[in-house]
């Protein structure tokens, strides 16, 4: 089958960063090759997965498709840059990247802290923060809303949930924002080469954290940090060094980019659909279903890699043991078989089945901390907002696995708080 589809514009960087995610050739593909090898320039091929049904087939069964082999798509030159060595951070293991039944002992670490009950516990604190990065806009004014509001109200609920100071907000957010956008330019680190950077950027990383172990170790707290330096295995036995250290990696680097990206997506939404921001104005109470739409139409998470363990026939395609496959979210949310009206944005749909925070074993275990960072936020504004508009060009991320706004200039007016 002859496919009028670039197949860079659906894991090259510099395309996400140019045109957005390529929703035109995902329509096509669900509709006449939802299983299609694709075969990019300066990437491996791998079979591009865009239907909502075989997305959940496929991580429903991690014992097929598996996780260990890593869930970014890597490009040739890093594949090569590999072959050096491992950098500090390939060292640490994270959750999402284990298979069961390993990956169940170690989800249990911290899923008990992650329980609806326990994180409404946040609350107050949570709808406090979405006040005070409000109230920073003033009455009137223009700022770019990621650098103000979308990357700093998830930080200080993030950093508040494992402890982190006001101090270390700022390197926390430049060690994130370098390690999930490594290939923009204009948030990548600087160094000689790729290899340097990412090497110096493991050594940042590893010495945060350890910092934070220690801390921990030395001096327990009430908060997830503490949880995980004092962990223990079902054998009773600490949980491991690079382990522990791959659980604040992924709570500290997927926790805020994730949720910035999904706040900036919702915002660029709403600005497109003034409509919809003016109904959750006039009934905060829609602030729930609105968070789910608004993961819906972002999808920050664009992707995940699965790798295959035996040969799978999906769709009459024939798939090999070690070929690769990539999961893409973003089409599976806009898939027209699970969705009415896929490509409108309405923050009262019901029923809302989106994957946006994954499915199976791997269902974000962060989900809830997410949505209630979100909510907070976008009621906030929602019903303090008198109007608002852009103020200049918005500005998408080099990325293709979290995926967003790096730049949303806006000009507005807003009423006092309550």
């Amino acid at each position: 089958m002859t496919l009028d589809i670039d197949p860079n514009s659906l894991i090259h960087p510099r395309s996400y960063g140019a045109a957005g995610q390529p929703h035109e050739a995902w329509t096509q593909l669900r509709a006449q090759a939802p299983v299609w090898l694709c075969e990019p320039d300066n990437y491996p091929s791998f079979y591009a997965i865009t239907r909502h049904a075989d997305i959940t087939d496929i991580s429903g069964r991690p014992e097929v498709f598996s996780n260990s082999d890593g869930i970014a798509f890597l490009s040739l030159r890093q594949l090569e840059e590999r072959k050096t060595g491992p950098s500090p951070l390939a060292q640490m293991r994270t959750i999402i990247e284990m298979d069961p039944p390993e990956h169940r002992d170690f989800r249990k670490v911290a899923s008990g802290f992650f329980t609806p009950r326990s994180i409404g516990r946040l609350d107050a604190v949570v709808n406090e923060c979405a006040r005070q990065h409000v109230d920073k806009l003033g009455e009137e004014g223009e700022c770019d809303f990621v650098e103000l509001i979308a990357e700093r109200h998830p930080l200080r609920v993030l950093a508040t949930i494992l402890g982190i100071g006001p101090d270390d907000e700022d390197l926390l957010l430049r060690l994130t924002q370098q390690l999930l956008a490594s290939d923009d330019p204009d948030l990548q680190r600087k160094a000689e080469n790729r290899e340097q950077a990412l090497a110096e950027l493991g050594a940042d990383l590893l010495k945060l954290f350890n910092r934070v172990l220690e801390d921990r170790r030395a001096r327990p707290r009430d908060d997830l940090a503490t949880i995980i330096a004092h962990a223990q295995m079902a054998d009773g036995t600490p949980m491991p060094m690079l382990e522990t250290l791959g659980y604040y990696l992924i709570v500290f680097t997927a926790g805020h980019d994730t949720t910035r990206n999904a706040i900036s997506g919702g915002m660029a939404a709403f600005l497109e659909h003034p409509d919809q921001l003016a109904r959750l104005g006039a009934a905060p109470e829609l602030a729930r279903p609105a968070v789910e739409e608004i993961v819906r139409w972002s999808s920050p998470v664009n992707y995940m890699k699965r790798r295959l363990r035996e040969d799978v026939e999906m769709r009459g395609v024939r798939m090999r043991e070690g070929e690769d496959l990539v999961m893409f979210y973003a089409s599976a949310n806009r898939d027209e078989t699970v969705f009415e009206r896929p490509f409108e944005f309405d923050i009262s749909r019901h029923p809302n089945r989106h994957i946006g925070f994954g499915s199976g074993e791997h269902f974000c275990l962060g989900a809830h901390v997410a949505r209630l960072s979100t909510r907070a936020l976008f009621r906030e504004l929602a019903t303090r907002i008198e109007w608002i508009e852009p103020a200049g060009e918005a500005a998408l991320t080099e990325s293709n696995l979290v995926v967003g706004h790096k730049a949303l200039p806006i000009r507005y007016k807003l009423r006092p708080a309550a």
